[in-house]
């Protein structure tokens, strides 16, 4: 009887022993697999979702995820479209525990960048509410892409550009803006 009883709690603390290592490893795998998330993965896993970004500059959009690129997302709240770098995302609220799979984004979709979503902007021709990094806006309608940089002409907000209603043209690197608002 005796030895029953010491060869199931030995089992038992071998059980326990095995249980706890385990738990350890999932813990450790755990820690590495979001180790290897960006924020591009955890905001594709939000697309769809309503989420309220905090943005370099001072300002916020809360509005649904409607897509992301490898350095931007579009987000969307029924009557206008705002594209944002993701250097210029301060903080993200809103989302839920589930990301997407580091990589799974396609080999097209990581290709189209920041540069192409403004590219698409300039052939609409759409006017826009550029948001800037140090906190000003300026209304104006995209009028060139560069590598690195947008041209715009400036004009009075809500108006599509005429040329006889073009105040400037300003030149504006990447690295300034904070989200390019359109109007649907």
């Amino acid at each position: 009887m005796r030895w029953d009883a010491l060869f199931a709690d030995l089992e038992a603390q071998a059980a326990a022993l095995e249980h706890a290592e385990r738990a350890a490893e999932i813990e450790e795998r755990t820690r590495g697999e979001l180790a290897a998330l960006g924020l591009v993965d955890r905001l594709r896993g939000a697309v769809g979702a309503a989420v309220r970004l905090r943005l370099a500059g001072g300002g916020s959009v809360s509005a649904t995820v409607a897509r992301v690129g490898p350095d931007w997302l579009l987000v969307e709240d029924g009557n206008r479209e705002v594209v944002i770098p993701l250097s210029a995302v301060q903080g993200v609220r809103g989302l839920s525990r589930y990301s997407a799979v580091p990589g799974s984004g396609g080999v097209v979709a990581s290709r189209l960048g920041l540069r192409s979503a403004l590219r698409g902007i300039a052939r609409d021709r759409s006017p826009v509410r550029l948001e800037l990094r140090d906190g000003s806006a300026i209304e104006a309608t995209v009028d060139r892409v560069g590598a690195d940089f947008v041209e715009v002409a400036i004009h009075p907000a809500g108006e599509a550009r005429r040329r006889a209603d073009v105040r400037d043209v300003e030149v504006i690197p990447f690295t300034a803006i904070a989200a390019v608002q359109r109007s649907l």
